[in-house]
């Protein structure tokens, strides 16, 4: 599922908010009204985007035996000009209700490393194709003529790969419990 894109939606609002509190005289009463304002319309959007972030972890490691993830470089992602969604979606937040879910209910739950080639391997036939543009979504395996979308392809690709991590790691899934979440980072 698509993210809701909460700040995106409360764009206008926040604007408007903004451009009131600029407009109010310093340290006047009416300029500390207007602040609430802008402080209450920013809580809404996090707690709105915390909400989703909640729901979604929780009927993954509801429905899921096994969770895995892939390490994003955030921090070269907000320096493209894809800044504002990548902070809007706030994957690091999902992740860490992930993690922490998944270790109460005893699920297995992995991290594959953002340097692992996800785009560029065919889940098909395993055959390493290179690094491609961002615009290109759908390939062709040029070893087994297999048509991928590029993000399936990635997704599949991760699984395998934290099925991996895992099998060489541990068999048994983190015990749910006091310093549970410190154990699992331990590893």
């Amino acid at each position: 599922m698509a993210s809701p894109k909460y700040l995106r939606r409360a764009e206008k609002k926040l604007k408007k908010r903004q451009r009131e509190l600029s407009r109010k005289k310093k340290g006047s009463s009416n300029r500390d009204k207007a602040r609430t304002r802008v402080a209450r319309a920013h809580a809404q959007v996090a707690d709105a985007r915390r909400n989703f972030h909640h729901q979604w972890s929780h009927r993954l490691t509801s429905e899921n035996q096994a969770v895995f993830t892939e390490t994003l470089n955030v921090r070269g992602l907000v320096r493209t000009r894809l800044a504002k969604s990548v902070h809007d979606a706030g994957w690091a937040q999902f992740v860490q209700m992930l993690e922490y879910k998944a270790i109460r209910r005893g699920r297995s739950f992995a991290k594959v490393d953002r340097h692992f080639p996800s785009s560029q391997i065919c889940s098909a036939c395993g055959y390493r194709d290179g690094p491609k543009p961002l615009n290109v979504r759908i390939w062709t395996c040029p070893s087994c003529g297999t048509r991928h979308d590029r993000d399936w392809d990635a997704g599949k690709n991760v699984r395998y790969e934290g099925r991996r991590i895992l099998a060489v790691g541990t068999t048994e899934p983190p015990t749910p419990g006091p310093g549970a979440l410190a154990r699992q980072r331990a590893r």
